[in-house]
């Protein structure tokens, strides 16, 4: 079966898409089978990203890795049972739609509570949970009093815990949760360390690790546009790349290493 990667929480603005592409992307280049779900079925940032891939391939005669996207299978709510949810039911058809020709199934959540990201949610072999390294993104997994100190789990934590119950009396096994944190400040400075501590204490309480993404840089927003990740740049011709870059490339290696997904060695 293949292994479905959740990306997801209930914050937008915290790199989901964006991290969806370079992780699906980086499996394709390293020689994997990718199948890709976008459940924000309004803004569809990761739909919009691979339709903006495949176009520019095709406008400039290019062949770049490029996992598989299938939008949701429409239906007929008159089709559906009793008791039966038609957003499950049209989840439930994309999974098995891609799951036989596969190796991973990423699945893009939208930055809300949907039913759709709560079925995604139980369905994670990992789910990766991204935020921006601010005590403001913190909220989503943690209720803190006024002095900072943790109060209880976050509405999303207690819907990732349901999800896990639910795959428990299924007889799944555990969901590895990892929480990336991106837009990282380049120097040391405090709050960065107040994030990390607060970070390691939480996630002994709640089961997550944690492991540091991408930091806020423009080639992020300059690649969107044409679909384009920045494992792409030497296939476009960008023979020495800048600091900036570099240090975007080792942060997605760094990334890939710390997911620790099944059957893959990091080789770009």
């Amino acid at each position: 079966m293949a292994h479905i990667i959740v990306v997801g929480n209930e914050k937008g603005g915290s790199g989901k898409s964006t991290t969806s592409m370079h992780v699906a992307t980086a499996l394709v280049r390293m020689g994997h089978k990718v199948g890709c779900l976008d459940l924000d079925l309004r803004q569809r940032s990761m739909g919009s990203y691979i339709e903006k891939r495949i176009a520019y391939c095709a406008d400039k005669g290019l062949d770049l890795a490029t996992p598989t996207y299938r939008p949701l299978p429409e239906i007929d709510a008159k089709e559906l049972k009793d008791g039966e949810n038609i957003y499950d039911q049209r989840l439930s058809l994309a999974v098995a739609g891609l799951e036989a020709d596969v190796d991973f199934i990423l699945i893009d959540c939208p930055g809300s509570h949907t039913r759709l990201s709560q079925v995604a949610h139980s369905l994670a072999d990992t789910l990766v949970t991204p935020l921006n390294d601010s005590f403001i993104d913190f909220d989503l997994l943690a209720k803190t009093d006024l002095d900072g100190k943790v109060k209880g789990p976050s509405v999303y934590s207690q819907m990732v815990w349901s999800a896990r119950q639910l795959r428990a009396q299924a007889g799944l096994p555990p969901i590895d949760w990892v929480v990336v944190r991106n837009r990282l400040g380049a120097q040391n400075m405090v709050n960065k360390k107040k994030m990390r501590d607060a970070l390691e204490n939480l996630s002994k309480r709640i089961g997550f690790r944690f492991t540091d993404g991408f930091g806020e840089r423009v080639i992020f927003r300059e690649l969107f546009p044409r679909g384009l990740t920045l494992l792409d740049l030497r296939d476009l011709g960008v023979g020495n790349l800048n600091i900036s870059n570099v240090a975007a490339r080792q942060e997605l290696r760094e990334l890939m290493k710390a997911l620790n997904l099944p059957g893959v060695k990091i080789d770009f």
